[in-house]
């Protein structure tokens, strides 16, 4: 059964830092781009970050570059997908998601496997 659990969201002034925290279990991700989504109130899911499980260059929103850094570390127990969100604005106050698809295009598109169940961050100004 595929699991992703989301965690590290929570409140912060705007500047500072969060590093969220997708762990994924239940099948194996060789190949699939892992990455995130947001959701802001009244907006769209709209792409975030995505790297391949197999690395090689990331992707980003242009709204995060520079701020925001994903990464994936692997082991046999738990694979654990990280964003690490720096500089934080207003702006980025939504409901971040972590999916996976093998197809890269669909994945940015906004079409996942499976989401994660979401994990609040609000960035005060």
């Amino acid at each position: 059964q595929v699991q992703l659990v989301e965690s590290g969201g929570g409140l912060v002034q705007a500047g500072g830092s969060l590093r969220l925290s997708c762990a994924a279990s239940g099948r194996s991700f060789s190949s699939y781009w892992m990455g995130c989504f947001r959701q802001a109130p009244g907006k769209e899911r709209e792409f975030v970050a995505a790297r391949n499980w197999n690395g090689g260059s990331p992707d980003y929103a242009d709204s995060v570059k520079g701020r925001f850094t994903i990464s994936i570390s692997r082991d046999s127990a738990k694979n654990t997908v990280y964003l690490q969100m720096n500089s934080l604005k207003p702006e980025d106050t939504a409901v971040y998601y972590c999916g996976f698809k093998r197809d890269f295009i669909a994945f940015k598109s906004g079409r996942s496997d499976y989401w994660g169940q979401g994990t609040q961050v609000t960035v005060s100004s």
